[in-house]
């Protein structure tokens, strides 16, 4: 039974639509990577900004969403004074320091 048929049928008060679809192979859903509730929402981004956030989450071992939500966290806790940075990110800072002391 094809797509139109099973609406039709549906439609035309035939069977439940667990019986429509129940014949239908199981398929395996990504598993979130959080057991927090998440909201996705869109965001437009231009072309060459979207690349530089794929490097950079590409060089972390991120995915693009991940690293976007990572920003956005620290962007708010920066905004009530509880910054929340990555001992990654305190690292390189303290290297640039050392590379270049009068910068401090």
């Amino acid at each position: 039974m094809d797509r139109t048929d099973a609406l039709k049928q549906f439609h035309d008060g035939g069977d439940a639509l667990a019986d429509v679809i129940g014949d239908r192979p199981q398929v395996d859903l990504p598993v979130p990577d959080s057991d927090v509730p998440m909201v996705s929402r869109s965001v437009r981004l231009p072309l060459d900004t979207y690349e530089r956030v794929r490097e950079a989450a590409d060089a972390r071992g991120l995915g693009v969403t991940t690293l976007m939500r990572q920003w956005i966290e620290a962007g708010l806790a920066d905004l009530d004074d509880t910054t929340t940075v990555s001992l990654a990110d305190v690292r390189r800072a303290l290297a640039a320091l050392a590379q270049h002391p009068t910068a401090a």
